[in-house]
C-alpha cells in the first residue's frame, strides 16, 4: 500500500511530530510511505512557546516533504499537488486542532478522489476551547473517509460531531526513542538535586488545563521529605507558579527547570522520579504516560477523560477521587505508604510496555487503511 502522511515532522518539536515520525517508520516495514510536513506551523506571533523546533543536533531518521504552509494558500496548492504525484492509496492527516483547518481542507479538497483520507485525530476538540472548534473540526472531518483515534474520550467527541464516522481505537503506543533508564543517584546528580528525597515529577508542557499550580498547592501539606520536579515549558508565563513556590513552608524542594526538555535529558528526569504526578483538570489521552511507561516510572493521576482510567485498568499507578489539592496529596501520601504496591505497579508497567508497542498499533491500523 502506498500512503502519505501529513503531519508535523522534525524540525518541529513536541509529541505529535514525535508520533508521526515513530507511525512513518513502523509504517514502512510493510508499506511505501512518503512523509510531507510544514515549511511553515504557525506564525511566530501566534506561537507561545520560545520555538518551535527540536535544539540544534537533533536529527530524524527519515526524509521530510517540507512543502505546507498553514497561512499561504498558495502552498495548499502545491502539497496536493505534490501529494497526487506520489499516487497515494491513502494519506493520513494529524489533525490537533482547528487553526489546521483551512490548510488541511484546502488539501483535501484538491486531492484526487480515489485517495482515501484518513484522519489520525490526537484531539477532536481541544482543552481550551473557543467557539469556533466544532464547527472547524466538523468542516474538516466531513472531508474525510476514516478516522484513528487514541482513546474513548476523543472517539465520542469524534461521533458527536461526524455521527457516521468510519473509525479505529488503539491506545497511544509507546515511545521508545528516549533511551534507558539510568541509576537514580545518577540522574539526581545530573538535576542538582537531592536523592535521600521521595521525588515527585511534573513532565511536559505547562498548560493551564494540566493543573500544576493544583500540584503546588498540594505540596503545602506534604513534610521535608518531598521533592518537586517540574519539567517542561509553560506556554501561559512561569510567573505565576513561581509566586506559588515562594509560598510554600519547604519552597527549596521544588527544582524548576521550565525548558523544554531535548529527547536525551528526558531519561534523566524520569530516572531521577519515584512517581509522575498527572494532576490534570482535563485530558484525552497523554503522551507523557507513554514516556512513564517505557522508563516503567509508576503515576498517580486525576480521573478525567482516558488518563485515569488508563492508569486504574493498567494498575500502573493510583488515581485520586477528585481534581484537588488535598486528593492529590492524599494520593502522595498513600502512593509513598504502600512499598509492596509500588512493586506491584513496576510489574505493570512492564506488561503494559510490551502490549502498547508500535508493531502492535501498526498491525490494527493497517488492516483498517486497507479496508478504506
Amino acid at each position: 500500500m502506498r500512503i502519505a502522511i501529513l503531519s508535523p515532522f522534525h524540525p518541529y518539536r513536541g509529541g505529535i511530530a514525535q508520533f508521526s515520525e515513530q507511525l512513518s517508520i513502523e509504517l514502512m516495514r510493510q508499506n511505501e510511505v512518503q512523509v510531507f510536513s510544514f515549511t511553515k506551523m504557525y506564525p511566530d506571533f501566534l506561537f507561545p512557546g520560545k520555538t518551535q523546533y527540536v535544539p540544534e543536533g537533533e536529527s530524524s531518521d527519515i526524509d521530510v516533504n517540507r512543502i505546507l504552509n498553514s497561512i499561504n494558500p498558495f502552498s495548499y496548492i502545491q502539497t496536493a499537488k505534490e501529494i497526487n504525484r506520489y499516487k497515494p492509496d491513502v494519506v493520513v492527516i494529524a489533525y490537533w486542532m482547528s487553526f489546521m483547518v483551512p490548510a488541511f481542507s484546502s488539501v483535501c479538497l484538491l486531492l484526487d478522489k480515489k485517495i482515501k483520507i484518513i484522519a489520525l485525530i490526537h484531539n477532536a476538540i481541544p482543552h481550551e476551547k473557543r467557539v469556533i472548534d466544532k464547527p472547524l473540526a466538523k468542516f474538516f472531518f466531513n472531508r474525510c473517509d476514516g478516522f484513528i483515534v487514541l482513546s474513548e474520550p476523543v472517539r465520542e467527541d469524534l461521533l458527536s460531531l461526524k455521527k457516521d464516522a468510519k473509525v479505529i481505537l488503539h491506545p497511544h503506543p509507546i515511545y521508545n526513542h528516549y533511551g534507558e533508564p539510568i541509576d537514580r543517584n545518577t540522574a539526581c546528580e545530573n538535576l542538582g538535586i537531592r536523592e535521600d528525597k521521595k521525588n515527585l515529577l511534573f513532565f511536559g508542557l505547562i498548560r493551564e488545563y494540566k493543573g500544576l499550580d493544583i500540584l503546588i498547592e498540594a505540596m503545602k501539606s506534604l513534610d521535608d521529605s518531598y521533592q518537586l520536579i517540574i519539567a517542561g515549558e509553560s506556554y501561559d508565563g512561569f510567573s505565576k507558579y513561581s509566586e506559588q513556590i515562594e509560598k510554600l513552608p519547604y519552597k527549596e524542594n521544588v527544582s524548576v527547570h521550565e525548558q523544554y526538555i531535548p529527547d536525551k535529558m528526558v531519561s534523566t528526569f524520569f530516572s531521577a522520579a519515584d512517581v509522575l504526578v498527572l494532576p490534570y483538570r482535563s485530558a484525552t489521552q497523554s503522551g507523557v504516560v507513554t514516556i512513564a511507561y517505557q522508563m516503567e516510572t509508576p503515576m498517580i493521576a486525576t480521573n478525567v477523560g482516558a488518563l485515569g482510567t488508563s492508569v486504574e485498568t493498567s494498575q500502573t499507578g493510583l488515581v485520586v477521587a477528585s481534581v484537588s489539592a488535598e486528593d492529590i496529596s492524599n494520593g502522595i501520601k498513600k502512593f509513598f505508604s504502600e512499598n509492596g504496591q509500588i512493586n506491584i505497579y513496576k510489574e505493570n508497567l512492564k506488561k503494559e510496555k510490551d502490549l502498547l508497542s508500535w508493531s502492535n498499533f501498526v498491525k490494527s491500523v493497517n488492516p483498517f487503511l486497507s479496508s478504506l
